[in-house]
């Protein structure tokens, strides 16, 4: 058994959302406003998400998908266009390039940090003619930032647009090579990125997404996208018959994020550098830890880590997994190598094509972490881990 005497009263997830009676007096005020959608607090909530990264604009959306599919569709992803992204990531960060028809890519990561190697993505575009690939999608994975000033060089020479997927990173920055600290999704490098509101993440909605961009090009379709193809501004419109006058120019969807979640939102987003404070804190705990403890590998830490996970890779995966469980922890995979999925096998992808990735799959493992974790209840969790690991 533990060395602690603690047993928890209900089992502890590798995350969880915190609401608050702020949050709860924030939605119940909108339910009684004039709008549950298309009302004032979709504004708000994007004008402050914006300030919290430094990009200029944002656009609030249903979900972290629907952002992706947006940003494919505005980016003019085409049938037979190539894009590039990670196998170590959500399905949806490759799944928005075949909701336009496009090809999916992948390249291998590099081992300790599970990020896109870029590396490998460089000797991926010299081995085709230039023009061969279109865009690149790297991934924030677990809440580390790609250093995305690299990444833009490589889009520069290759011409490719860059989507970045930053869903477990807001807040996370990098040092840029003038030692600038660059926040995720501050538009300074990628040309549009992606945030997710669902529940284990640092600010949770329910379901919501975020896309921030300092293109006004950008901004503006995507204002049309997620609104039927809709727009109501005079300047954007053939002719204008009176006030009721809108005009549908292209094929859009609803992917709106309605005012009641976009109020929990901002009473999130008050809290989100504690937040984040508190994830940091929890993740140093684990790396001292897991120093004295053979037999469990951290991936590699860093001072803009946003730590939405905390990935360990350990021999006996399946086993820890399953004995956790016995003890009322609920850890998670994260993720399934996308390249190995039955659907993406079918364009010819197999298991073995990006060792690093599979090998990476084969032995981790997401442990607890989220703000309202306990000190007991993290000290919990590595007297398992310790147990099991011997």
């Amino acid at each position: 058994m533990p060395a602690t005497s603690f047993v928890p009263t209900r089992p502890i997830a590798y995350g969880r959302q915190q609401i608050t009676p702020e949050d709860v007096q924030a939605v119940t005020e909108t339910l009684y406003s004039d709008y549950l959608t298309q009302g004032p607090k979709v504004a708000e909530f994007e004008e402050k998400f914006a300030a919290y990264v430094g990009a200029k604009y944002a656009v609030a959306v249903a979900n972290g998908t629907a952002a992706l599919h947006l940003c494919a569709l505005a980016l003019g992803v085409q049938p037979g266009q190539r894009v590039i992204t990670t196998s170590i990531t959500f399905s949806a960060s490759a799944n928005c390039v075949r909701y336009c028809g496009g090809e999916v890519h992948f390249a291998d990561i590099d081992p300790a940090t599970a990020l896109l190697d870029l590396k490998a993505v460089r000797r991926l575009l010299e081995s085709h003619p230039k023009g061969h690939f279109h865009g690149l999608i790297p991934v924030d994975f677990a809440g580390l930032p790609v250093n995305l000033e690299e990444a833009r060089q490589l889009c520069e020479e290759f011409g490719l647009w860059m989507i970045e997927d930053a869903c477990h990173a807001p807040g996370g920055f990098f040092t840029d090579s003038q030692g600038q600290e660059q926040r995720c999704g501050n538009g300074q490098f990628a040309d549009l990125a992606i945030f997710s509101f669902h529940p284990v993440k640092h600010i949770a909605t329910g379901e919501g997404g975020m896309i921030t961009t300092n293109r006004p090009d950008l901004y503006e379709h995507l204002l049309r996208l997620r609104t039927h193809g809709i727009t109501k501004e005079p300047a954007q419109m053939s002719r204008n018959e009176g006030g009721w006058y809108m005009e549908m120019q292209e094929l859009g969807y609803n992917y709106r994020l309605p005012d009641m979640l976009c109020a929990l939102g901002i009473s999130q987003l008050t809290r989100a550098n504690e937040g984040l404070a508190r994830r940091r804190a929890l993740a140093a705990r684990y790396d001292a830890a897991f120093a004295e403890m053979p037999g469990v590998q951290p991936l590699l830490p860093a001072a803009g880590h946003a730590y939405h996970l905390y990935v360990i890779q350990v021999a006996d995966r399946k086993g820890l997994y399953d004995f956790l469980r016995t003890r009322q922890i609920f850890a998670q995979v994260h993720y399934i190598p996308v390249h190995t999925m039955p659907y993406y096998q079918q364009f010819g992808w197999q298991p073995g094509d990006f060792p690093l990735a599979e090998t990476y799959y084969a032995h981790c493992l997401s442990i607890p972490l989220f703000p309202s974790l306990t000190d007991e209840e993290q000290l919990y969790v590595l007297d398992c881990i310790r147990e099991f690991v011997g």
